[in-house]
Formats: structure tokens, C-alpha cells, sequence
């Protein structure tokens, strides 16, 4: 990140800085691309690097302590750059603690949050179901109160770091009120008898996934994290805070996409002369850094509006997004362009940085759902420019 052109504008104080410093000197443990069996292992050994390192402690906040949302996405940037792998591991270890963190019972905390921010245990959050997608509110997971407990039945899918996970953060409708209104937050601990992992989901890039499915599965009320019925909010909360890192991410992947082509572009020569000389190469490179800066703009504008006004930011934090994971694939597939044969070969950077990218305008809301809630949000506004 040393060329980082971003540095001079004000979004930034000396403390993100030195951050990026920091992570930037930090070296993945897992080396490149991981076989899909390995996954579960890998990611262990990446958490225990990020805790041991102390990278934990911006997505798992202490007591009285706030998430600094520019330093989640200065950190993602610099990891994405070097391992989506341990960029994923990062993000999951913030998104499956923050309903805890944000809504916990002192107990809840107590006991699981240290363990995670140290890197000893790995969080997961469960979310979507093969029906619903990206439209929560219609989630059919029921948990029904019976009791001292709480007895869950239903199935989910694409859960992160399933089946690995030491705890899964589960939302189920308690059916206090129809839609959005009647859903709430469980902790689920791994192992917790009639919770079944099943068969691992082979994405195009390695990524730990697979469904789960809640059979009976009884947990003590004490589980409940907030209110009954406040699990949506809980869940929106967490990803309000952590989508704008997507968008930083992505801009990782693409700064790495773009360093990797001027590299090649520097070397390799077609008629006679180096391509980085041709001028419709150089309008290609261009073309990728305007996208890149832009993208980073907008990334860095909705961060730095989250952590000064305190509120949602919701458009902004949508804008970030959509922008960042956007450019990010024109970027990487600008750069497997420009690579030719290189860039469609297995085990070529740009080549595994095209599979790994196109995931990201899907995850955390796709990138027609961030439009809606944009354009929603100037209707309910009354936007004026």
C-alpha cells in the first residue's frame, strides 16, 4: 500500500496509517490457493495469526468500544491484496460476533467474544435460506419458546465457515409480528444436538460453505440475543457496518489485479515492443485506475461517514458497495484481458483474483438489492443533490 493514492485525502488519520503499515507487513501462513478439504484447517491457522497479531480487536470491539468501520476497511484492503482467504476469515470473525457485541448480555460476551478476538475460535452467521436469498424477511427458520428454552426447526445455506464454526449466530422467526417485525437472534453453539452441517458447497473460488439444517434443535432462552422480534434490526445493524468493508475488499483485490497487470505489462513485449508502450493498453491501464479510485472514493466516503455521524449512512454505505464490488470486476477482468492466454490459466493471480472477485456483487445484499435501497432511500428523502 505504500503507492496508495488515497493517503493525502482527509478521510484518514495517522492512526489508519499506521494500521495499514502494520498489515501490510503481516505474511498470510497459508500459502496461495487452498484444496477444498484443507479449508477448515487453513482458516484456524489464519485466525490464530490475525489474533496472535492483534487484527481482531477492529471487528471484535471490547467493552465500550465502537468499530472504527475506516480501519475494518483499511484492514481489509491490505489482507484482501495479499489472501482473500484470511480477507474472508477477518470478515467472518466481525459479522458472526456482531449481533454479541452490539446486543450481547454481559454473560454473552463474556463468554464469547475474547475467544474469537484472540483467534482460538472461529464465528459464523446464519443467515440465508435456499428460498429467501436476499429477502430476510421472508426467512422461515422458526424458533419456537417451549419452556426454559427455545426449540429451533428449519434449514439455511451458503453459511460461512460451516462446517467448521465454533458457534453460529442463527436468525429465526419467533413470530411476534408477520415479516421483518416477528424475527430474532440466537447463539447456536457447534455440536448443539439436532443442528446438522451437511454437504460442503464447492464455490468457484475455495470458500468454507455448506447448509444447515435445524432438526429440534433445542437452546436454552438464554441463547436470545436482544428482544424477541428485534432479530432483523440485529441482523441489518451488523451488515450496515461491515458492507461498506466489502466494497474495501474488493478494492483490494482490484489494486492487487492492477499492480500484477503494469507488472506484466512492463515485461512483456508484442511487436517489437513492451505492451505497457502500446497506447491502447495504456488507455486500458488508465481506464483500471480511474475505476480503482473511484471505486476507493466512494468506499472511504461512506467508512468515514459512519464513523463521524454515528447513523446508518444506508445510501452511502449501499454506493460503496455497489461501486467497489463493480469496479472491482471490470478491473479483474480488464486484467485478464490484457494477460491473454496467462490470464485464464490456473494458478496465474489474475486468474484465481477473477474467480475470487465475482462472488462479492452477490454476498451481503447483491448489487440490484444495494440499488433499491439507494434509490429508496432519495425517494424517502426527498433528495435535493
Amino acid at each position: 500500500m505504500n503507492r496508495w493514492s488515497l493517503w493525502p485525502w482527509p478521510f484518514f488519520e495517522d492512526r489508519h496509517r499506521s494500521l495499514a503499515e502494520r498489515i501490510g507487513a503481516w505474511r498470510c501462513p497459508v500459502d496461495h490457493e487452498v484444496e477444498e478439504g484443507e479449508l477448515g484447517t487453513a482458516c484456524r491457522a489464519i485466525a490464530r495469526s490475525l489474533g496472535e497479531s492483534g487484527f481482531f480487536d477492529m471487528v471484535v470491539p471490547g467493552e465500550g468500544e465502537t468499530v472504527d468501520v475506516r480501519a475494518v476497511c483499511v484492514a481489509r484492503e491490505a489482507i484482501s491484496y495479499q489472501s482473500v482467504l484470511a480477507d474472508n476469515v477477518v470478515a467472518m470473525q466481525g459479522i458472526g460476533t456482531g449481533a454479541l457485541w452490539l446486543h450481547g448480555t454481559p454473560e454473552q460476551k463474556a463468554r464469547y467474544l475474547d475467544p474469537v478476538r484472540r483467534g482460538e475460535k472461529i464465528a459464523a452467521f446464519a443467515l440465508t435460506e435456499p428460498a429467501t436469498g436476499s429477502d430476510v424477511a421472508s426467512i422461515t427458520t422458526t424458533a419456537r419458546r417451549d419452556g426454559d428454552d427455545y426449540v429451533l426447526d428449519g434449514g439455511k445455506t451458503f453459511i460461512s465457515n460451516a462446517p467448521f464454526a465454533d458457534h453460529y449466530i442463527v436468525i429465526a422467526r419467533t413470530g411476534e409480528a408477520p415479516g421483518a417485525r416477528g424475527l430474532s437472534a440466537f447463539i447456536v453453539d457447534a455440536g448443539t444436538r439436532g443442528m446438522v452441517t451437511g454437504e460442503p458447497i464447492h464455490l468457484m473460488a475455495p470458500h468454507p460453505l455448506a447448509p444447515l439444517t435445524f432438526e429440534t434443535c433445542r437452546v436454552p432462552a438464554s441463547s436470545l440475543i436482544g428482544q424477541p422480534g428485534k432479530g432483523f434490526g440485529i441482523a441489518m445493524a451488523t451488515f450496515d457496518i461491515f458492507r461498506t468493508s466489502v466494497g474495501a475488499a474488493c478494492v483490494g483485490m482490484a489494486r492487487r489485479a492492477l499492480d500484477e497487470t503494469i507488472a506484466r505489462m512492463r515485461e512483456r513485449r508484442l511487436f517489437g515492443t513492451a505492451m505497457a508502450e502500446i497506447p491502447g493498453v495504456q488507455s486500458k491501464l488508465a481506464d483500471m485506475s480511474i475505476d480503482l479510485d473511484q471505486a476507493a472514493l466512494a468506499v472511504y466516503r461512506a467508512a468515514w461517514m459512519k464513523d463521524t455521524t454515528g447513523g446508518r449512512c444506508s445510501r452511502e454505505v449501499s454506493i460503496a458497495k455497489y461501486a467497489g464490488t463493480e469496479a472491482a470486476g471490470r478491473i479483474v477482468d480488464a486484467a485478464v484481458q490484457l494477460f491473454g492466454g496467462m490470464g485464464v490459466t490456473r494458478g496465474s493471480v489474475v486468474e484465481q483474483l477473477y474467480r475470487e472477485v465475482r462472488p462479492a456483487r452477490l454476498y451481503e445484499g447483491a448489487s440490484e438489492v444495494q440499488k433499491l435501497v439507494i434509490a429508496r432511500n432519495l425517494v424517502a428523502e426527498g433528495y435535493q443533490g
